[in-house]
């Protein structure tokens, strides 16, 4: 198979970045771009959240391990919760606690499968939602600072080889009165399981007071957004 040609021209997914960029380095994959920052591991991160058609855009949010957007981010509409039956509800996949699974169940998945993962649902093979240890790695990367771009808030991550990818601080949504915090902070979904309390999962918090990932998970049910990656190797194959 033939090298993936590189490319700065982002004309498929997601519209040229606002922010100072350098575009050596980007490509598309799939039909939507990324951007290389050089990192350890290889791993590119996309230029643009699910649903977006700019890096300032906040996209569409998802419930942790739903793959559409949605209207209302509540516990009794959430794929992989069970209501009252009897005397039991509880999780019905993703769940290592028997108090917190229906009916006492447990299974062995602490991070998301293909199905289930909105990267990979809506953008194809290869693309994924990053692990914790991504977005730690991110952080151990690159320069990060709050900036406001065409009227958007949110915070930029630059590398030494001065690529960057933003992520606007789209907040967050729960129930069904649309999201909360827009502008003040971004919460993005990690694909890892919290095994301390089944019913949350870990995610990314950034704000202007700064960023990382909580000790502790979010509550799944919430509409977060998410930000894919994928790996250099997959895109020399492609």
């Amino acid at each position: 198979m033939t090298a993936m040609v590189l490319t700065a021209v982002f004309a498929v997914g997601c519209s040229k970045p606002d922010y100072p960029y350098n575009g050596e380095g980007s490509g598309v994959y799939n039909g939507h771009e990324y951007v290389d920052l050089g990192l350890p591991s290889g791993t590119l991160w996309a230029t643009c959240n699910v649903g977006a058609k700019a890096p300032r855009d906040y996209g569409d949010y998802f419930a942790w391990g739903e793959t559409s957007a949605k209207t209302n981010y509540d516990l009794g509409i959430y794929k992989y919760y069970e209501i009252w039956d009897g005397d039991s509800s509880g999780l019905t996949k993703y769940c290592n606690n028997p108090y917190r699974g229906y009916n006492g169940f447990t299974d062995d998945l602490t991070v998301l499968q293909p199905e289930d993962d909105a990267a990979t649902a809506n953008w194809g093979s290869g693309w994924c939602m990053p692990t914790i240890e991504q977005w730690e790695e991110l952080m151990d990367n690159t320069i990060t600072a709050w900036i406001v771009t065409n009227e958007v808030s949110g915070r930029l991550f630059t590398a030494s080889n001065g690529n960057s990818v933003f992520l606007p601080a789209a907040g967050q949504w729960f129930g069904d009165d649309g999201p909360d915090y827009i502008d003040a902070g971004g919460s993005y979904w990690s694909k890892t399981l919290d095994l301390n309390d089944p019913d949350g999962a870990f995610h990314f918090r950034c704000g202007n007071g700064g960023c990382g990932i909580n000790e502790w998970g979010h509550f799944r049910v919430e509409g977060l957004s998410v930000r894919p990656v994928c790996s250099a190797l997959q895109n020399q194959q492609k």
